[in-house]
């Protein structure tokens, strides 16, 4: 049965950009600066995708009030500034959404990164022009709680059923089933295929090329199959 979409939410971190080195080092210099033990890299990159105040006391569930919040400021110092390389988009990422603009779909980002974080990965990519909207994490709930995808549905004037999810992690898998949305996922991130599986994904791509033959890139009156 071929399933059809108007819409198509994406993740950010994991997904499009390929920025998992430059967080978890982040989060390390983070952890250094304020004096907490440093997490080791397969800690760090497991919160990937979550909203940084989440993520931050996953991490480091000993942190209380203001310990949490100077976690998170030494963290966004570090990633605004530039001492620690830019995060590059995968390969393909831009193809693709040209493509599906192109192909008449509205495009959407929900993540976890703050406001501030992703209009500057944003401004850095290139890649505003194609989204119709965006969510972040400090402007609503953050993932696993399905309220930013709700969010992007009712300022597109979509629903649920028109809605397709990509992301790299069990959070994003997570999310859109509670808004009753389809999901993918994309393996190139932090999360195994068998964990997006497990957690809702219809199923799982290697990598966006993958992913762009299986959305077919047809006009928006034909779509996409699942």
């Amino acid at each position: 049965m071929r399933k059809t979409y108007e819409l198509i939410v994406f993740d950010w971190d994991g997904t499009l950009s390929d920025s998992e080195a430059r967080i978890v080092t982040c989060m390390q210099c983070a952890a250094r600066d304020t004096g907490v033990p440093e997490p080791t890299r397969e800690a760090a990159r497991d919160i990937i995708g979550l909203g940084m105040k989440e993520a931050v006391e996953r991490l480091f569930p000993a942190l209380e009030g203001r310990e949490v919040e100077n976690l998170i400021d030494a963290y966004r110092v570090h990633w605004l500034g530039n001492q620690i390389a830019e995060a590059q988009m995968f390969s393909g990422a831009r193809e693709l959404l040209e493509a599906l603009c192109n192909a008449g779909y509205l495009l959407a980002v929900a993540t976890g990164k703050s406001r501030r974080g992703l209009d500057k990965a944003l401004d850095e990519s290139g890649l505003t022009p194609f989204f119709h909207a965006t969510r972040c994490a400090d402007e609503t709930f953050s993932k696993p709680h399905p309220r930013m995808l709700e969010e992007i549905l009712t300022d597109l004037d979509s629903s649920p059923a028109d809605a397709l999810v990509i992301g790299d992690t069990e959070y994003d898998m997570q999310m859109a089933g509670s808004a009753q949305v389809d999901a993918v996922g994309v393996t190139h991130g932090v999360h195994s295929a068998e964990r997006l599986l497990a957690h809702g994904a219809l199923r799982c791509f290697d990598d966006l090329q993958e992913l762009s033959e299986w959305l077919y890139l047809q006009p928006a009156s034909k779509r996409c199959e699942a």
